[in-house]
């Protein structure tokens, strides 16, 4: 009997195991965690209710959420995205939602609807569990390979790596030659000192648009602030798309925010023509666009040299298009970052050039598979980095020459 051996026990490693397990019943199944725990990340992701995937399915826009893979994931989810990872789990007994924004839920709220499904089906295929054995090294044999452990060694004919960003089985991988792409934060909020901010926590801005200050990446969507700054999608996107050059500049950077995502000309011209339909009203009454906060807009306005009790007859043309600048052109200078909420991803991983994706299999060592966040993939918030590793799971599950 052939073996196969899973190290981690996430969310792909244990895809991988089970469908390996229900395709090919004469080989023998494996899961190796480090840890007493499994399926952590499932269990606290989505604030503890999972989101399991999102409700795209075409693969030509599911790729347009990774930063990192779009090219190696567009024939992979061709064979097993949004729609399958649906139907696995519904097929299992597990219902599931799709919320207004597209993130797809178990019914009931709980991820340890997904985590004792997977609990469960693992133990109906026969996939043997060993929690608390931590893979040291690997070894390549002429057989397979040879994973050592503080107690024992373990042949195995076929390798999965599912350990996701796990430093030590990085190391692991480059001594037996493969290339790792050092990791950097990806998904994560920003520090951001300023009195235009000050004391407006959980203040939201619908679709805002905002570009790093050379110009080079931009992103649009809603828009939170903090007491510490910036959050929400658009600065979740910008911090994805730029992990690696936000990396190089230590975290310390300007972005420039359009809060209003609608050209500088456009709103000169709507304050100019607010100008003379109400000019005897006071400029800091209410503001003009109704989807900018009132409190927000009257910080602008101070930023913008223009006082709250001013009347809008009063206003020069220069004033006015200073707050045009504030509402469309504001500069914040970043000081740091912060990990968005328990979901830390990190971009880096196993070279992605060193591995076939139509088998998820090293280039390098044949029976050698990677799956989910080992790999230099990674995805923006919202069902996105487990769907790598649902489809990840399937297909290496279906490589195997058993």
């Amino acid at each position: 009997m052939k073996r196969f051996v899973v190290i981690g026990g996430g969310a792909a490693g244990f895809f991988a195991a089970i469908n390996a397990a229900e395709r090919w019943p004469d080989l023998e199944v494996i899961i190796l965690e480090g840890g007493r725990q499994v399926l952590q990340k499932v269990r606290i992701s989505g604030g503890g209710r999972c989101n399991l995937t999102h409700a795209c399915f075409d693969p030509r826009d599911l790729v347009s959420f990774y930063p990192r893979g779009q090219k190696e994931l567009r024939g992979p989810f061709h064979r097993f995205m949004t729609g399958d990872t649906m139907a696995w789990f519904e097929s299992r007994g597990v219902a599931l939602k799709i919320e207004e924004d597209g993130r797809i839920f178990p019914a009931s709220n709980r991820s340890q609807s997904i985590v004792d499904c997977l609990l469960d089906q693992a133990d109906k295929a026969g996939v043997i569990l060993q929690k608390s054995t931590r893979v040291n090294a690997v070894e390549k044999t002429e057989n397979g390979f040879l994973l050592r452990t503080a107690s024992e060694s373990i042949p195995t004919d076929y390798l999965l790596v599912a350990t996701g960003s796990n430093t030590a089985m990085w190391k692991a991988m480059e001594a037996i030659g493969h290339q790792v792409i050092p990791p950097v934060p990806s998904l994560f909020t920003f520090h951001i000192t300023d009195e235009r901010l000050a004391g407006l926590s959980g203040i939201a801005v619908p679709n805002a648009s905002m570009r790093l200050g050379d110009n080079k990446l931009s992103s649009q969507g809603a828009l939170l602030i903090t007491h510490w700054g910036l959050s929400g999608p658009a600065v979740l996107k910008l911090s994805a798309w730029g992990a690696r050059s936000l990396h190089a500049q230590a975290y310390q950077f300007s972005i420039v925010i359009n809060w209003l995502s609608e050209p500088f000309e456009s709103v000169l011209k709507t304050l100019q023509q607010t100008k003379q339909t109400q000019a005897k009203k006071q400029v800091g009454l209410r503001t003009v666009f109704t989807e900018l906060p009132k409190r927000l807009y009257q910080r602008l306005l101070v930023a913008a040299g223009i006082s709250e009790k001013d009347h809008w007859a009063q206003l020069s043309h220069r004033q006015l298009e200073a707050l045009a600048v504030q509402l469309t052109q504001g500069v914040f200078r970043v000081q740091d970052k912060s990990t968005f909420k328990e979901e830390f991803v990190t971009a880096g991983g196993i070279a992605l050039k060193e591995v076939n994706f139509k088998r998820f299999e090293s280039k390098i060592h044949k029976h050698l598979f990677f799956a989910g966040e080992v790999l230099d993939i990674d995805a923006l918030t919202g069902g996105f980095n487990f769907q790598n590793a649902w489809t990840g799971g399937y297909i290496v599950a279906d490589s195997l020459e058993a």
